[in-house]
């Protein structure tokens, strides 16, 4: 048992899946200012605002050309590689039995779930398929309602993501996301960070909100995921400037993703 415990510490450590890991980060860099940019477009009706401003609607765009089918093969490589170094490091990054020690197994796990689904979204559009992040939510949403106590579920879903993104804006104002860098990645990046991090939290923080209303009103259609978060941000007084903020802070964080890319902590 202690071999095979030592050949998979091993293989997590292989320079292939560190470097399948930062090409992760960097396409998820491309698709934060995908995203960001479909968000602008949709705070003021540019191109008529038809595509999602969330994952789907970037997978989308650069499954429109052929280099951006390639990255797509890229980026399929990266998420996989991500989720399997964040599984390798809930399994073998955080020795100990303590809380502190048992929370960071449950972070670096939940991150792999994310990424390894974001890897099957994304080969699903390479192959030429796709699929909408938007009636995927729905979807998830009434079977979680057509459950004993669904609407408990589903507002527990949001006071998750709400934490979550809560979490983003607290680890970008106090800078705490320094702690996965091996290094300084410079001033500019830290700012990219700083900005970025709390955008992307507010974003998910209205994502948790929509869960949350529509667990209230036992309504599925009203739990719309980024996109829809996004859109009810451009409703609101001054929506189009706060949206167009929001979609900054979410492209800042493309940018800095890149930084993250070269000087993340693998």
């Amino acid at each position: 048992m202690s071999d095979v415990i030592s050949t998979a510490r091993q293989a997590s450590d292989h320079p292939a899946l560190e470097t399948a890991a930062r090409v992760g980060y960097a396409v998820s860099g491309l698709l934060h200012l995908l995203i960001g940019w479909i968000a602008l477009q949709v705070a003021w009706g540019i191109g008529g605002s038809g595509k999602s401003a969330d994952q789907s609607g970037a997978l989308q765009s650069l499954a429109g050309n052929g280099a951006g089918k390639l990255a797509l093969w890229v980026g399929v490589l990266g998420f996989l590689g991500l989720g399997l170094w964040q599984l390798a490091d809930a399994a073998f990054g955080h020795p100990g039995s303590d809380k502190d020690a048992w929370m960071s197994k449950v972070k670096s796990f939940s991150k792999a779930v994310v990424y390894l689904a974001l890897a099957w979204t994304t080969f699903t559009f390479a192959r030429g398929k796709s699929s909408s992040s938007k009636s995927q939510t729905v979807d998830l949403t009434q079977q979680l309602m057509s459950k004993p106590g669904g609407q408990w579920l589903v507002g527990i879903v949001g006071l998750v993501v709400i934490g979550v993104g809560v979490y983003h804006v607290w680890k970008g104002a106090t800078e705490g996301f320094l702690k996965d860098l091996e290094d300084d990645p410079g001033t500019w990046a830290v700012r990219l960070g700083v900005v970025g991090y709390i955008a992307k939290g507010v974003a998910l923080t209205v994502v948790g909100v929509l869960f949350g209303l529509a667990a209230l009103h036992a309504n599925p259609k009203e739990a719309k995921g980024l996109d829809g978060a996004l859109r009810t941000l451009k409703d609101q007084p001054f929506g189009p400037g706060l949206l167009t903020a929001v979609a900054l802070g979410i492209a800042a964080y493309g940018i800095y993703s890149f930084t993250r890319a070269r000087h993340a902590r693998v």
